[in-house]
């Protein structure tokens, strides 16, 4: 122990701590909960047996009967198209504003700056926001969509099984396309100048030097963005308790709420902790897509 402490001392063994402290912290508040929480799915779990961990073991009853229920399926596929739709919106509106600074005209900097408002603003505000702005009766959506003639009376965005999940989809297009329009104005900031002013001589247009400079220039970028992207709409939960509590009759529900939903509400820990480990498989997909994209960064 003597011997140990006095490499510590002498910084031989200092750069061991540092890696063991964080390992440790990790296997204890994000290891074992996991470990927990994987062997919650296979045990029968209900509020009166939480408090221990020898339960009865039910092999994959939980996962059987998960999707056996009626409502299984179209949560899954409202979770599709409320990652999709996210990922999609957020990517493509950052990115137009990141090449609309790119140009980096007079107060772009400023400018720039007010849209991280959206980004450093808590999941259950913009949701509080957004609960205004979707309003059936007096809205501000409803009334900019009005006034412009493209619909006729009033639409209740978050009452209508039609709406309610892209009621959703825009609140959470509105909170990260300013976290995809940093990360994508850093890519576009490290691509050389000088590729563009040879692809002009040569007669490239705008188009043409996108397609062929920015885009493939950018596609570490886009795979680190499109990864964490997918990670972070899969985490997202206070929007859906701020705007719709995941209905009506479940038309805005998806599996992270739904897992919350099973857990804490109805008390079936078992079921909510087999979503909780079907989600994970997703999540370490993005993460390894996100290692691979940013991997040739990391060297260089």
């Amino acid at each position: 122990m003597k011997r140990l402490f006095s490499s510590i001392i002498d910084g031989r063994g200092f750069d061991i701590t540092l890696v063991t402290l964080p390992l440790i912290f990790l296997f204890v508040l994000a290891g074992l909960p996991l470990v927990y929480n994987i062997v919650m799915s296979f045990q029968e779990v209900d509020m009166f047996s939480l408090g221990t961990f020898v339960r009865p073991f039910v092999g994959f009853k939980n996962y059987v009967d998960l999707f056996k229920q009626p409502e299984t399926l179209p949560i899954i596929y409202n979770t599709v198209l409320f990652v999709v739709g996210s990922i999609a919106g957020q990517f493509l509106i950052g990115f137009g504003l990141a090449l609309f600074f790119w140009v980096n005209f007079p107060g772009a900097s400023w400018l720039r700056g007010l849209f991280l408002v959206s980004w450093v603003m808590p999941g259950l505000v913009v949701g509080a926001i957004w609960n205004w702005v979707l309003s059936g009766d007096f809205g501000v959506l409803n009334f900019i969509l009005r006034e412009s003639g493209l619909i006729s009376s009033n639409i209740f965005w978050r009452s209508d099984p039609n709406f309610s999940l892209w009621a959703v989809v825009i609140a959470n297009i509105w909170l990260g396309t300013s976290f995809n329009m940093i990360l994508l104005s850093v890519g576009l900031s490290s691509i050389p100048g000088d590729l563009y002013e040879a692809a002009e001589l040569d007669g490239a247009n705008a188009w043409q030097r996108f397609w062929t400079i920015t885009l493939p220039m950018m596609r570490s970028t886009i795979g680190a963005i499109v990864s964490l992207g997918l990670i972070f709409t899969l985490q997202q939960f206070d929007l859906f308790a701020a705007i719709t509590d995941g209905g009506p009759n479940n038309s805005s529900n998806v599996t992270q709420y739904w897992a919350w939903d099973l857990s804490f509400r109805q008390y079936d820990f078992g079921k909510g902790a087999t979503i909780s480990v079907i989600m994970i498989v997703f999540v370490m997909f993005a993460s390894i897509v996100y290692v691979r994209s940013t991997k040739h960064e990391v060297r260089g």
